[in-house]
């Protein structure tokens, strides 16, 4: 809740029972869970299938073995591709003084993996010097120092020019038109449309629809297209030259990601 209505009605921030909570769920194929957002750290992390994440400043794809790092009051949509496992771990803010202020996708590495599956077997109160305490302190740790990676994140611009653009592209992505030709449908040089591609998202136009391409793709991978029909579906040339970019980007084939889920 923004803290002009919990100062103006009188809302108290209510302390989950633990700094460190994690908890279970399963969601069936095609399940969106609406706009919401949440007093503590939210750190989202599909097991299996792959889950689309929203939030006003963009979207993010997760395939097997990375999490979401949502921070406090970080409006944001889940959409589920395929049965997906899930586990979310909830932190209080002051449990992580190193918060990260802004959503970053993590890698969860095995030993990752079963510290958070084994702090959601806890009860919700578990013994302050007990065993999920003890979880608690190491995951925490090995959050921290967790590697990151921007593959997946889709930033979305507030220019309304960029925005006509990445509209049309988010519908059609094998679309293949230059900056000049985009340049006569918005109104703006080709120059100025690169400048502020890169001031708004930090990536150029090429990078962009790249990025949107390979969202697409592991969607599409997830729902149990074919790496043929998909890399036809995204305009590219052939099944290897969409495969070669996909373990540029990613860093392994779709098919062996694909295994992994």
């Amino acid at each position: 809740m923004d803290p002009i209505w919990r100062a103006q009605f009188g809302f108290d921030y209510k302390r989950q029972p633990r700094p460190v909570m994690a908890r279970g769920s399963n969601y069936p194929n095609g399940y969106r869970e609406i706009w919401h957002s949440h007093e503590q750290v939210q750190l989202f992390y599909p097991m299996n299938g792959a889950a689309r994440v929203l939030t006003p400043m963009g979207s993010w794809m997760l395939p097997p073995m990375r999490a979401i790092w949502l921070p406090p009051g970080v409006d944001h949509e889940l959409h589920m591709i395929g049965g997906v496992d899930s586990y979310s771990v909830y932190l209080e803010p002051d449990a992580a003084p190193w918060l990260w202020p802004a959503c970053r996708v993590l890698f969860i590495t095995p030993l990752l993996h079963e510290l958070i599956m084994a702090l959601a077997q806890q009860p919700r109160e578990y013994a302050e010097d007990g065993i999920g305490a003890h979880i608690a302190v190491l995951l925490l740790a090995l959050l921290r120092d967790a590697e990151s990676t921007t593959q997946g994140g889709l930033p979305l611009p507030s220019d309304r020019r960029l925005r006509t653009i990445c509209s049309r592209l988010l519908a059609e992505p094998d679309n293949d038109d230059t900056l000049d030709e985009w340049s006569h449908t918005v109104g703006a040089s080709a120059r100025t449309l690169a400048r502020l591609f890169r001031q708004e998202t930090g990536l150029t136009f090429g990078q962009w629809r790249q990025q949107l391409r390979l969202v697409e793709a592991m969607a599409r991978l997830a729902q149990g297209d074919s790496v043929a029909r998909v890399a036809d579906q995204l305009g590219y040339q052939s099944s290897s030259s969409f495969i070669a970019m996909f373990r540029r980007s990613i860093g392994e084939t779709p098919q062996r990601l694909l295994r992994r889920s």
